[in-house]
């Protein structure tokens, strides 16, 4: 490694060391100090949500050219436009299993618990004014033809990162990529070169905007607990427990028996992207750590062609944690409300949110909108507009507790995804995996090589302690 490598690594969590030279520690000592200020001075808590939305802002800036430029490289390099439908082909047959799976569970649940039964209280008078926010956007947003022509095809080029709007930089990436692929091979090298040579550079800045988390983490934790702590949760408590509780089902269950089959152990995994899932714990939102898991599932065995495609594109069209909020928010509305729908049209309405998810990005409060767009969307007598607006305002209230859990579903299903494709795909280098799965401080050093321009075959070699 050379002096300069050396240099950056004494400044970088390191994959030894004592544990105050580690992110994540950092991350957990920020979040213990924002669940004390939220208990001790809430009136000073509520105040330090800024410093969450500071980072979150940090993190848009970067997030929009860190997916173009991965699917660009991923695509591209690949030389062969089959070969990338083919990738593209699983990755999309395996997200849409899994969004079936999670909101059936979502329904399931909620139908055994219903968790709305019996619930007498009423909407506070700010509730019912961000609920009709939220359905404001949902309008706007709502509809095949809207969803198309505003949401999927972006107007101009630079539109989509001006707007951050992820789901059209990731339509955008995938036009590129394709005429890249169609060039000339020398051509084509070169401009991969030159897209890949940019994406280093955003990686490097990714590092030092990753040194903020744990003042957003304390920033987030400690306006979450100095506004909903305590009682303030009381009426929702069954339903939040609910949520997380099938939300654990599905990581344990589910993604558990798929990485199983695909040859790996889901605890382990979890505990190989800890850190992403504590920065997760204080933001509330899984695009702060979407650049640094696709650095770190690289160096953890996946191919950069795998990772550069799924991971992008799951976080449109793979959100686990959003599917199961948006099948369980359904029916705690109807339950409240005392509607009962038959199984019959809880199957239609899982239909629709068949498509209707796909729309949701991995963003703080997307969830909510989502949810307001499918039962708008629905509509009819069990969702009339007056009573939307009323089950939005009451869940609303909570959304920010609700959207940890979804937040960190969506990484991990994510996360899962890639390796599982990648071992489809034939494109996971299985030793490195099981050793970076077996010691995570692995991993490390592999990040570090790749955030110093190292090639992906160095980087996946073997790490020595």
């Amino acid at each position: 490694m050379s002096d300069q490598a050396t240099t950056d690594a004494s400044a970088t969590p390191t994959p030894g060391g004592r544990a105050y030279r580690k992110l994540w520690f950092w991350i957990l000592v920020a979040i213990a100090g924002g669940i004390v200020l939220g208990l001790v001075a809430p009136g000073v808590a509520k105040n330090t949500k800024w410093l969450a939305d500071l980072f979150v802002q940090l993190i848009k800036i970067i997030t929009g050219p860190v997916i173009f430029c991965t699917i660009v490289v991923g695509i591209a390099s690949l030389g062969n436009l089959a070969r990338a439908g083919g990738l593209a082909l699983r990755a999309l047959v395996y997200f849409l299993l899994a969004t079936i799976v999670s909101l059936a569970l979502g329904l399931v649940v909620a139908n055994i618990v219903q968790p709305g039964a019996g619930f007498a209280a009423a909407p506070s008078p700010a509730d019912l004014k961000q609920a009709q926010s939220q359905m404001g956007n949902a309008t706007q947003d709502a509809g095949v033809v809207e969803f198309i022509s505003k949401d999927l095809f972006p107007s101009s080029f630079l539109g989509p990162f001006v707007s951050n709007q992820l789901l059209q930089v990731v339509v955008l990436a995938i036009l590129t990529a394709c005429a890249i692929s169609m060039l000339a091979p020398a051509l084509r090298e070169r401009v991969v070169g030159a897209v890949d040579l940019i994406s280093k550079v955003i990686f490097a800045l990714i590092r030092i905007i990753m040194w903020a988390a744990p003042v957003g983490a304390f920033g987030g934790m400690a306006y979450t607990v100095a506004v909903f702590g305590g009682g303030a949760l009381g009426n929702l408590l069954k339903l939040m427990v609910t949520f997380w509780a099938t939300c654990a089902v599905f990581v344990v269950v589910a993604l558990g028996a798929v990485a199983a089959w695909s040859g790996f152990n889901v605890f382990k995994f979890i505990r190989l992207i800890k850190d992403e899932l504590l920065i997760i714990v204080g933001t509330s939102s899984s695009e702060t750590v979407l650049p640094r898991l696709l650095t770190k599932l690289e160096s953890a065995g996946a191919s950069r062609q795998t990772v550069g495609v799924v991971i992008p594109t799951g976080y449109s069209f793979n959100l686990d944690g959003t599917c199961i909020y948006l099948s369980m928010g359904a029916l705690f509305i109807l339950q409240a409300g005392g509607v009962h729908m038959p199984v019959g049209t809880q199957i239609a309405l899982l239909a629709l949110m068949v498509l209707t998810s796909k729309g949701a990005a991995g963003i703080t409060g997307a969830g909510l909108v989502t949810l307001a767009a499918s039962l708008q969307a629905f509509g009819g007598e069990f969702f009339p507009p007056e009573a939307i607006s009323i089950g939005i305002a009451i869940v609303v209230g909570i959304d920010r507790v609700m959207s940890e859990g979804r937040a960190l579903t969506n990484c991990i299903g994510n996360g899962v995804a890639t390796m599982v494709i990648a071992k489809l795909q034939g494109e996971r280098d299985d030793a490195r995996f099981q050793a970076v799965l077996d010691d995570p401080r692995l991993v490390d050093e592999a990040m570090l090589a790749l955030s110093h321009g190292s090639t992906r075959d160095t980087a996946t070699e073997p790490a020595h302690t």
